[in-house]
Order: structure tokens, then sequence, then C-alpha cells
């Protein structure tokens, strides 16, 4: 089984065991509306008929809000998580992307529900799939950080660690110490929840938390 797979598991499972209506942490989203995004990400527009199909002709936050509102209970909720489940078919991009476009966003989304109400302690990750966040890490980071005056460097718990933006005049670097999923977590804007360490001058330690934390 691929990580993507096995992540793609621990999603669903998590869905399951949340109430449809539980906060994320994703802004202004319930756990209905985390499942209808996965469901219309991968199985829109050809994917079925009824809400799925009606949504997806939206725009995507207008379609993720219009399916999720047809879920109004336990019964519709567990419906949409199996559509999840449920790999998408061979027509999808998403069917042969794999690994390098699923596995951080399953990991990321799942701690999105498990902190949706305040701390979760950390998942053991194992290293296979550690050692794949943060390639794709160290790869997203630059982008992610590209407009930010201090630089950044990411330092793992085993003291790997990788200069992933450079400062610009002006500016000091900020090291972000943590474990890989809390560090992937702290990167993709969710710094508020994550269990990471932020060294450096005041003003840019500030900086980077205004960029990387959610409302």
């Amino acid at each position: 089984m691929t990580w993507h797979e096995t992540e793609r598991a621990w999603l669903a499972d998590t869905l399951r065991g949340t109430a449809f209506d539980a906060p994320t942490l994703c802004d202004g989203w319930q756990a209905r509306h985390l499942a209808a995004h996965l469901v219309l990400r991968e199985k829109a527009p050809r994917a079925g008929a009824g809400a799925v199909r009606t949504a997806a002709t939206q725009g995507p936050e207008a379609a993720t809000q219009r399916l999720a509102a047809s879920v109004d209970g336990p019964t519709e909720y567990l419906r949409l998580v199996d559509a999840f489940a449920t790999p998408p078919r061979r027509w999808s991009p998403l069917a042969w992307a794999g690994d390098a476009v699923n596995a951080s966003e399953y990991f990321i989304h799942t701690e999105d529900l498990r902190r949706g109400a305040g701390h979760a302690e950390p998942r053991a990750l194992p290293e296979g799939l550690r050692e794949l966040l943060w390639r794709q890490l160290v790869r997203m980071a630059p982008v992610r950080l590209r407009r930010l005056g201090p630089g950044v460097v990411l330092v793992r718990s085993d003291d790997l660690r990788s200069a992933v933006h450079r400062p610009r005049a002006g500016h000091g670097t900020v090291v972000l110490r943590g474990d890989v999923g809390e560090l992937v977590l702290a990167v993709s804007g969710r710094l508020q929840a994550a269990d990471v360490a932020l060294e450096g001058a005041p003003a840019d330690v500030a900086a980077v938390r205004e960029l990387l934390s959610g409302p």
C-alpha cells in the first residue's frame, strides 16, 4: 500500500470518528465541509448525480458550501465520507497523482480534524511517511514563503535541517524546530496548532507568525 493510500484510510477513519458539525482548523469549516471538499476535489465534475454533480458546476468554495449544506445529519455525512474513502476512478487526474499530490494533503486534513477542537498529541509517523513528508515540505516551503522578509530554516527533531527561504535585505533568519509533521502543519498555515519552536529576532519571528498562523 502506498503512503497516500494509507493516509486516505487514516483520514477516512478520522472523518468517521468525528461529528459532522465538529470544528476543524480550516476557517469556517466543519467536518462536513472538509468531507465535501475532499469529494469534490477528487470526483467532480463527473462523479455521479445529485448534490455532488450540482455543486461541482460552481466555483470551488461555493461548491463546497453547497454540498456541505446538503449534509444535515450523520447519515448524509457518512455517505459523503464513504464516497471519499473510495479511490477516484482512472479518469481522474488524482487517480494517478499518487503520493506526490495526495500524501501531504491527506496528512494535513487529518490534523485539521484531530486538532479542530483544541490540542491533540502529534501522531507517531512511520519513518517512510516522515521522510516523504519532509521531501515534499522542502519543495513546497520556498513557494509558500516567497513573499516573506526573514529567511527561514527548518530543523527537524533529529537536527536535519533545510534552509528553505533566504532573508531579504534588513532581515535576519528565523529557525523553526519541530517534528516533521509539525513543520508541515506550520508551513501550511497552521502554525497556531503546531508544536513548533521559533527562534530569531522578535520582529522576524512576528512576521513568520503572521504569515503562517490561521485566523
